[in-house]
């Protein structure tokens, strides 16, 4: 088997994640990491045992032995760098959101298609064995029609005035921040296991902490403030969303998200109603489906070969009672991902495609017209 070499730009929370998954996939080797200035890269580089250190991702495309490039910079720079990635010839894996605005997201989706280039946006909840087991039953009509899809993602990681992060400039965050950051995950999963397609929304928006204490340093996702001294400033984008949604085959659904409820982690939950049954799996308890039924007792589903569809195998590695998690279902995107690089094929749909990224996007710009509007938004066709 040869050897696929790699590249990542940014090692902050996400960065090192990716890296740490990256090499549990085997046959793979980074080779360098790309930082905004070259001081940062070689640090990182030293730190991280990777041999090549780039100060700009513009010196690392030049690099002919990269054939893929990992883009987990801030929000801001994923348009420019994805493009320049794949005008370099790339293959190439971004975070999520693909861009800032959903022109851009467009625009990069037509350029992935012109290429013969293996392009994939990080929504890895995807990869979850458990998730995949409940697109199984959804499939096979375990539940019945789908009727009724609930969802919500909560965390408590910026509930205090003290908290700030730069997420919450639009120039770097984009003009939402909990829809695009934690939202984009629940509508990508909701719609990957379901099937459906969300067309309307109807949502509301609160900042709950308007003013909030920037230190000079921006933090990277879930870090303590540095000692510096912290300066007030005013927050445009929301701390909490929840909206009401259609889905293309008559379902309704509704979602919240919110980066200020204290107690949650990350706890992404998602639920569905249907005809006969409902289903419903929780991020934090990843090992487990939920079922419920009227006229007989619920049922819980574990993650065991044993148990699990026979669609979900491909996603499980260990024996029942070894959980598998949220790094091991960034595990499952690298091994997704370079399986299609190295047999020259197109990826498995776990793997979300620049055109589901763009869909995110469009679905991000309905909920924000919904805002400002007060009234139900069509979703625009992708």
């Amino acid at each position: 088997m040869r050897r696929i070499k790699t590249a990542v730009l940014g090692a902050g929370f996400i960065g090192k994640a990716h890296i740490e998954a990256i090499r549990r996939v085997g046959y793979v080797d980074i080779v360098a990491i790309g930082q905004n200035s070259q001081e940062k890269a070689e640090q990182y580089a030293k730190a991280l045992n990777i041999p090549k250190a780039y100060g700009s991702y513009e010196q690392l495309l030049q690099d002919t032995e990269i054939e893929a490039v990992h883009n987990c910079t801030p929000n801001h720079l994923h348009f420019e760098i994805n493009k320049q990635a794949l005008l370099h010839g790339k293959h190439l894996l971004s975070e999520k959101p693909l861009t800032l605005f959903s022109e851009e997201a467009k625009e990069l989706y037509h350029l992935a298609g012109q290429t013969k280039l293996i392009t994939g946006v990080n929504f890895n909840y995807r990869q979850f064995p458990m998730v995949q087991h409940l697109k199984s039953m959804v499939k096979d009509k375990d539940l019945g029609e789908i009727n009724i899809v609930r969802g919500s993602y909560l965390q408590d990681w910026l509930l205090y005035e003290t908290d700030y992060n730069w997420r919450m400039d639009p120039k770097f965050g984009g003009p939402t921040r909990a829809i695009s950051d934690i939202g984009s995950h629940l509508f990508d999963l909701v719609q990957y296991v379901t099937g459906l397609t969300i067309t309307e929304v109807l949502a509301d928006t609160s900042i709950v902490i308007p003013k909030r204490y920037m230190t000079k340093g921006q933090n990277e996702s879930f870090q303590s403030q540095s000692d510096s001294m912290p300066q007030l400033v005013d927050i445009t984008t929301e701390d909490y969303c929840s909206v009401l949604v259609k889905f293309n085959n008559g379902a309704r659904g509704v979602f919240t998200v919110s980066q200020v409820s204290a107690g949650k982690k990350n706890a992404l939950e998602i639920s569905l109603d249907g005809s006969f049954a409902s289903g419903s799996w929780k991020q934090e308890e990843p090992f487990r489906i939920l079922t419920g039924y009227r006229d007989k007792p619920g049922e819980t589903v574990l993650r065991d070969p044993n148990q699990v569809k026979k669609e979900a195998l491909p996603f499980l590695h260990y024996p029942s009672g070894h959980e598998e998690g949220w790094t091991d279902s960034l595990k499952n995107t690298m091994h997704h991902f370079y399986a299609a690089i190295l047999n020259k094929e197109a990826p498995s749909n776990s793997v979300a495609s620049f055109k589901e990224g763009y869909q995110i996007m469009v679905i991000n710009d309905a909920v924000i017209r919904s805002v400002k509007s007060g009234t139900w938004e069509k979703v625009d066709s992708v």
